[in-house]
């Protein structure tokens, strides 16, 4: 299977397998919402339940010509709306969830929910993003700019699972993975995990994350710029070529988003990863492509 490069290939590719997803979206009552999910009606690529939010699905004019791939759930509020969406997916009549105009932690109670919830016991829970950025000639995941404050090793280790699967997925047969530092030299006293970089490595190398390459540390440019790495004579597998960053700690890998979509005006896409089916929660602020294009890499991730 050829890699997909850009998301216009990854909606291309959605498109032409013909199967549709299906998708629970919950509180659909915004319109950036709701337009992403018609486009990714009218592509071909999803049926859709939506949970909530009946009179505003109704008017939605992008709507009005697919109503035979969609359906709605009433709800009585948002948290009734987040539990049913989630029962649909516990029953396995749905593929993935996708986020509406509902505050996160309403929707994260209901997945998480020990009892009728959606993170199996000992799964970690995490936060994956692809961007397609403006002069680099293909799409860079990484993770995690939004759920896990400090990762542990085990932790990590589940960060790198996530982010090769997802590669894997987009026919990135050996996927560059680049462990993120502020330089590549280890550091004991100041940077502990820089330490436990040269165990995932070790790990890598004995097959404990499938088809891959693993290094680090490394930074930024040395893992996404060929001649960064040259200039620094630097020997690395990932080439200043990597296809998915593991960040540190939270603030690294937000601070990375956030740099990217506002000076750089990257294309991202973000789903949950780790519950029994992906979940797409994008920002009450982000824009319809954001949405769209999250959707649709939610949809390339199931198998």
């Amino acid at each position: 299977m050829e890699s997909i490069h850009n998301f216009a290939g990854l909606v291309s590719r959605l498109s032409q397998h013909g199967q549709r997803k299906r998708v629970a979206v919950v509180c659909a009552s915004d319109e950036a919402t709701l337009t992403a999910v018609a486009r990714a009606l009218k592509e071909g690529f999803v049926e859709v339940i939506f949970v909530g939010c009946r009179a505003e699905v109704e008017a939605c004019a992008d709507l009005q010509s697919l109503n035979d791939h969609f359906s709605i759930i009433d709800a009585t509020d948002k948290q009734d709306a987040a539990e049913k969406a989630v029962a649909l997916a516990r029953e396995g009549k749905v593929d993935l969830l996708m986020k509406g105009l509902i505050n996160t932690d309403i929707l994260l109670r209901a997945v998480l929910n020990k009892e009728h919830g959606i993170l199996p016991k000992g799964r970690v829970l995490t936060h994956v993003t692809a961007t397609e950025i403006p002069g680099y000639p293909k799409l860079v995941f990484f993770t995690d700019p939004a759920v896990i404050p400090f990762p542990s090793h085990e932790q990590r280790r589940e960060q790198i699972r996530y982010v090769v699967r997802m590669c894997h997925a987009l026919g990135i047969e050996t996927p560059r993975v680049s462990l993120i530092h502020c330089s590549e030299e280890v550091n004991a006293k100041y940077f502990p995990y820089t330490v436990a970089y040269g165990d995932l490595i070790r790990e890598a190398k004995d097959g404990e994350f499938g088809d891959c390459v693993l290094d680090g540390p490394l930074d930024v440019k040395t893992s996404l710029d060929a001649s960064s790495l040259e200039t620094k004579g630097i020997q690395s597998p990932i080439a200043g070529q990597a296809d998915a960053l593991i960040f540190p700690d939270i603030e690294a890998g937000n601070t990375f988003y956030k740099t990217l979509t506002l000076f750089c005006k990257a294309k991202v896409a973000t789903a949950l990863q780790g519950t029994d089916v992906p979940v797409v929660v994008t920002s009450r602020s982000d824009n319809e492509d954001t949405k769209y294009y999250s959707l649709a890499l939610a949809a390339t991730t199931i198998g």
